[in-house]
């Protein structure tokens, strides 16, 4: 049995899926971003705070509902959330016609509670965080019958997430061909969608190229499991970048993580806010702090990168004004 829970031929048939609802979003390349990094360095970005919901979660969810049969359309899904997902799912749920409710833990983001509301969802709030939030949908799937969305145990998402890694191939190929070929990619993980869809395109297509996965160290817990070679579950889920906030290793990525990655590092929350602050410096994008993440792990990889062309995924841009203010004026 495969340690990857998706193939090459998933993506490509989840692209299919998403294709005609939303559009590929940038690869961009940005010399003061290169300068900032030095180690020579030529870093791309894949843009994926472009998006409606301005995060790389809407495609997971428009790959997970479109491959729906129609009675679990019928009687609707349920996500557990802080946001990201959870607003994926509720706009894939409004474009096809299908009732969403998404659970999310108390003192969650208001801003992106606010957000999933607007996009018609039925919003619950229950637990002390994203973990602890899992055990009432699992409640409420055995009283209303609905589907869960899980953000990571479910192949249809982890097929979604793949597609940012094939956009990023065709991309340069047809935009950046001139240059240097990808060598390496650095990757952000909360659940690991990303990092699993990037192992499954590229040793399909393009297996010289390494990845290496970055997590917030207080929130560890699949780094620490990852060089353990045994899942670990933690008490706590500590960082402002709350796409990072999980404290368990998942079953639908965990073994490839293992399987694939070149290595996985951590960063602190002061190496995610300066992070963030460069990429606003240097893109004038702007940026939370899980999609500062991997430009925050860049910065300590760059000497073992030397000379290569490396790929950041650019993962959103839904941080809240009192989280940005602090970083902005270095409380963070």
């Amino acid at each position: 049995m495969s340690d990857f829970p998706i193939t090459i031929d998933d993506a490509r048939a989840a692209r299919e899926r998403i294709r005609p609802h939303l559009a590929p979003t940038p690869l961009r390349h940005y010399d003061e971003l290169d300068a900032a990094l030095g180690h020579g360095l030529r870093v791309l970005v894949k843009h994926e705070n472009h998006h409606p919901t301005n995060a790389f979660k809407i495609r997971n969810g428009v790959s997970a509902l479109t491959a729906l049969p129609v009675e679990a359309r019928r009687r609707g899904v349920i996500a557990a959330s802080r946001g990201n997902h959870g607003q994926g799912v509720a706009w894939a749920g409004r474009l096809l016609g299908i009732p969403a409710t998404i659970c999310v833990p108390e003192g969650n983001n208001p801003e992106k509670n606010a957000a999933m509301r607007a996009l018609g969802a039925e919003l619950v709030v229950a637990g002390r965080d994203y973990d602890d939030t899992q055990s009432t949908v699992e409640r409420l799937v055995a009283e209303r019958g609905l589907t869960i969305i899980h953000p990571t145990n479910n192949p249809n998402i982890i097929a979604g997430a793949a597609t940012i890694t094939l956009e990023i191939l065709d991309q340069i190929e047809a935009e950046h061909a001139d240059r240097a070929p990808l060598q390496a990619m650095v990757i952000a993980v909360g659940g690991g969608s990303q990092a699993v869809g990037a192992l499954t395109v590229l040793r399909a297509l393009r297996p010289e190229v390494e990845v290496y996965a970055v997590q917030a160290a207080g929130a560890a817990a699949i780094h620490d499991g990852w060089h353990a070679k045994q899942p670990v579950t933690l008490d706590r889920a500590d960082t402002f970048a709350d796409g990072l906030a999980t404290r368990s290793c998942y079953e639908g990525t965990f073994p490839a993580l293992c399987a694939g990655l070149t290595d996985f590092i951590t960063v602190t929350e002061a190496e995610i806010a300066d992070a963030l602050r460069l990429y606003l410096r240097t893109t004038h994008n702007l940026t939370e702090g899980a999609a500062a993440a991997p430009l925050a792990g860049l910065r300590a990889l760059a000497p073992r990168l030397e000379g290569k062309t490396v790929a950041l995924i650019h993962s959103g841009a839904n941080i809240d004004a009192d989280t940005l203010r602090a970083v902005l004026t270095h409380e963070l």
